[in-house]
């Protein structure tokens, strides 16, 4: 079975054209097949904002009205995915540029109204592993923006955390695959304060621990949601780590490995 990495590069790493830059030099130089799944940053509600349109967030979510869906889809899949794709070209890397639409790749429905209308909020329904496996036989490097579409011909904003996943499980069944999420951090963290403080690795028994004990929380808890979600559904190995140790994460292992 070939290997294959999937990649998630968090919006900090971004919104930092140098630490992009070095991300995308480090992943260039990768052997194995990959691909990449980005989000957005900040750069959507900076647009927004000189649009006129307000952001509203609720637990760091975005809520996505139909004004706001237009941003991060011109922001997500049109402005921040082709500078990636341009950026790995010059690299040498014949990335191909693609939202959940593209070849019906990322089906989702549009998140039900419980508690909080989230909008144009996408969860994932099928993943068409297929349909990317043959873009990777074509020796192409699929860059995906956070963008899906539903049965009705609607695109949805979608989390990148949880596209990564869930891609990453679809292709377990043609690859041995590797899911790394790179952020600014180097790693899930004991104390968030420092840096050095990283937690090599991580089962289920312990992040439940660790969770009752408030060390993860936040943020963290939907990304671990998602790499444990993936791990417990054929993904080999999954890994948290800093952006600039992505080479290092994928030869040996670094930050925060997972464990079943």
């Amino acid at each position: 079975m070939d290997k294959l990495t999937v990649i998630k590069i968090g919006g900090n790493v971004i919104d930092d054209p140098a630490a992009l830059k070095r991300f995308l030099t480090a992943f260039a130089g990768l052997s194995t097949a990959r691909l990449l799944v980005h989000g957005g940053g900040k750069i959507a509600t900076q647009v927004a904002e000189k649009l006129g349109i307000p952001t509203t967030m609720v637990e760091g979510r975005r809520i996505t009205d139909q004004p706001m869906l237009e941003v991060v889809t011109m922001v997500y899949g049109g402005l921040v995915n082709k500078q990636i794709v341009a950026q790995l070209q010059s690299l040498e890397v014949n990335a191909i540029g693609m939202t959940g639409a593209d070849a019906g790749t990322v089906l989702a429905r549009k998140r039900p109204v419980k508690d909080i209308d989230y909008g144009m909020v996408g969860d994932i329904e099928d993943v068409d592993s297929g349909q990317i496996q043959f873009f990777l036989r074509q020796s192409l490097t699929p860059v995906f923006a956070p963008i899906t579409y539903n049965s009705a011909g609607d695109l949805l904003n979608t989390n990148a955390d949880t596209m990564a996943s869930a891609i990453a499980v679809d292709m377990a069944h043609h690859n041995e695959v590797t899911l790394i999420y790179c952020f600014e951090k180097k790693g899930v963290l004991k104390d968030p304060a420092d840096d050095n403080s990283v937690i090599n690795e991580l089962t289920p028994a312990l992040y439940a621990d660790y969770k009752a004990a408030g060390t993860i929380n936040k943020g963290m808890i939907p990304k671990l949601d998602n790499a444990f979600k993936a791990l417990e559904n054929g993904v080999s190995r999954v890994i948290i780590c800093h952006a600039d140790e992505v080479t290092e994460a994928v030869r040996q292992g670094a930050g925060t490995t997972l464990k079943k």
